[in-house]
């Protein structure tokens, strides 16, 4: 359903109907700060990313071609914002890591899920604490692995789109992919000793 609507907010800013701009700042402003804070590891960093993007998408809002692409499109915009902020950020690292080398006998690389902590004393607290685990746990991910698992896993692009998005072939984004996962898995079980039923897996 987010997606249609996406796609209806798209048609309308491209129809030219005014109240479409504010709502659809509204609803992607967020998700290209978060997806920013996440590659970016900076607050100050993210909240430029964010406006440039959006300003570049309304600047370039006439070469959509496909509405019901609109996510990829941003995140094809927010994505480049992010790289030209990370070369000219006093934040950014000296060096990057590679995670070509992080595999272990018997991880699987499936998507993880944080489990439904209902029936627990503190729903609310764990729920905080779990979301926090993982956002840190993907912060430390190498950003080149960082950046599929947001795309893949958090705003929920395909294989293919993120592939275009990243100018990555489809096996490389699926190899980044599995190694982000399993990177993040034993982060969280790191920051969660106690918490391996909050943390689930799932082909």
């Amino acid at each position: 359903m987010e997606r249609d609507t996406e796609t209806a907010l798209a048609r309308r800013l491209m129809a030219g109907e005014p109240e479409a701009f504010d709502r659809f700042t509204e609803h992607f402003r967020t998700r290209i700060f978060h997806y920013s804070l996440l590659m970016c590891g900076h607050r100050e960093d993210a909240e430029e990313v964010a406006q440039d993007a959006l300003l570049k998408v309304f600047e370039n809002l006439d070469q959509l071609r496909e509405p019901e692409r609109v996510r990829a499109w941003v995140f094809q915009i927010a994505k480049n914002a992010c790289l030209m902020k990370r070369r000219k950020s006093v934040f950014a690292p000296t060096q990057e890591v590679s995670l070509d080398a992080e595999t272990h006998p018997g991880d699987n690389g499936h998507k993880l899920e944080i489990a439904d902590p209902a029936g627990l004393a503190d729903r609310q607290f764990l729920q905080s604490e779990l979301r926090d685990a993982l956002y840190r746990a993907i912060r430390e991910v190498p950003p080149q692995y960082r950046s599929v698992i947001l795309l893949r896993d958090v705003e929920e692009l395909s294989t293919q789109e993120t592939a275009q998005i990243l100018d990555l072939t489809e096996d490389v984004v699926k190899t980044r992919l599995h190694r982000a996962r399993l990177a993040v898995r034993r982060k969280l079980q790191e920051y969660l000793p106690a918490g391996e039923k909050a943390i689930a897996l799932y082909s």
